[in-house]
């Protein structure tokens, strides 16, 4: 009899630890998948002025500013002889020699 009851309770024993381990790696699983998708998740944050979504909400205008607005087309010019401007351009002669 006594052997028999030990038969029963390593039967009863392994099939125990089974149903623990198949447990314990599937919550395993699912806590790790959670965290996963917790990750994935975007942080939120407070907004730091007006909600954009609200329809009412208060804004800055809107501006435009050119980027090539201070642009002067220089051509076409006339050619001009290659001495006058250098002489343009020429520091002026010092008066004391």
């Amino acid at each position: 009899m006594q052997a028999q009851l030990g038969a029963i309770l390593a039967a009863v024993h392994s099939v125990a630890v089974k149903r623990f381990i198949t447990r314990s790696l599937t919550l395993t699983g699912l806590a790790a998948a959670a965290l996963t998708l917790v990750a994935c998740m975007p942080a939120t944050v407070p907004l730091a002025g007006p909600d954009p979504s609200e329809p009412h909400a208060k804004v800055a205008g809107v501006s435009y500013r050119s980027t090539v607005a201070p642009y002067i087309s220089l051509r076409p010019t006339t050619p001009s002889a290659w001495r006058e401007q250098n002489d343009r351009v020429a520091p002026a002669p010092k008066s004391g020699q």
